[in-house]
């Protein structure tokens, strides 16, 4: 009768106390959520800086899932020269060979489909504001950006996960983009991933209600929500109770939303 979800940016496992990514911290990490359904962005396949790890199928197994998609976005390193756009695949291919880099949706619940939709980065560089002292800005250019959906068996409703872009007004179009997406695959819907979004904007831009409204970024200390869970659809005989996490990885907290489903929902 209940059902957990929760997104977390992985910020590919790392520690903010030390720099290192330890794949026992993500297994740790991800097993205090517990979450029935993680969405997980900044998720790394292969890359050196991350143990060789495919940070995915890691913690699926960790969680005991029975399904998860990982979706690449960039080919190579983010941020390191030589990085390019992963090759677009089918949701039922493997992802291509070679470091990776994306989003992923894990689910210890049956799936009757996957689904993904690709969002394509503005063109040209964009600042970027680091918080360092004095603050300055860095210019890069944008990433591609996806979502990826889970029709469920039971409850029947679809599930999504995605990251959108940090540049203002394009990450906008982007939510709404993936609204009217998710209107066309089974529901109720819920919505979930780093939206680069604060507060209660993308409730405004979608019309959805959000189930957790707590700040996110940065993680020590945050002040802004850019993590998200956005539902429609669910009925009045659904309960949700939300809240954010803070976690031993990652310069965001996670969010979690836990579901109480009426009999003809569970």
């Amino acid at each position: 009768m209940s059902l957990r979800l929760a997104s977390f940016n992985l910020f590919s496992g790392r520690s903010l106390l030390d720099g290192l990514v330890d794949p026992a911290r993500v297994v740790e990490a991800v097993q205090e959520l517990d979450a029935d359904l993680l969405a997980l962005q900044e998720v790394d396949r292969y890359q050196d800086r991350s143990g060789g790890q495919d940070q995915a199928a890691l913690v699926a197994e960790a969680l005991g899932a029975q399904a998860h998609r990982f979706v690449p976005l960039v080919a190579g390193t983010p941020g390191v020269p030589g990085w390019s756009h992963a090759p677009r695949t089918a949701p039922h291919h493997p992802p291509p060979d070679g470091p990776s880099y994306g989003v992923a949706l894990i689910s210890r619940r049956p799936v009757l489909a996957w689904h993904v939709l690709r969002l394509d980065p503005p063109a040209g560089r964009w600042p970027i504001p680091i918080p360092s002292r004095p603050p300055r800005l860095m210019w890069l250019a944008d990433e591609p950006r996806a979502a990826v959906a889970a029709v469920l068996e039971q409850p029947r409703m679809t599930v999504a996960c995605t990251h959108l872009s940090f540049v203002p007004g394009v990450n906008a179009r982007q939510l709404r983009r993936v609204r009217r997406w998710l209107a066309g695959l089974p529901g109720p819907h819920v919505l979930l991933g780093d939206l680069n979004l604060p507060g209660r904007l993308p409730a405004r831009l979608t019309g959805w209600t959000p189930l957790v409204s707590a700040a996110t970024f940065p993680a020590p200390a945050p002040r802004v929500q850019f993590d998200h869970v956005l539902a429609a659809g669910l009925g009045p005989e659904v309960s949700a109770t939300g809240r954010a996490v803070q976690l031993p990885i990652s310069d965001h907290r996670a969010v979690l939303a836990d579901l109480e489903l009426g009999a003809g929902q569970a």
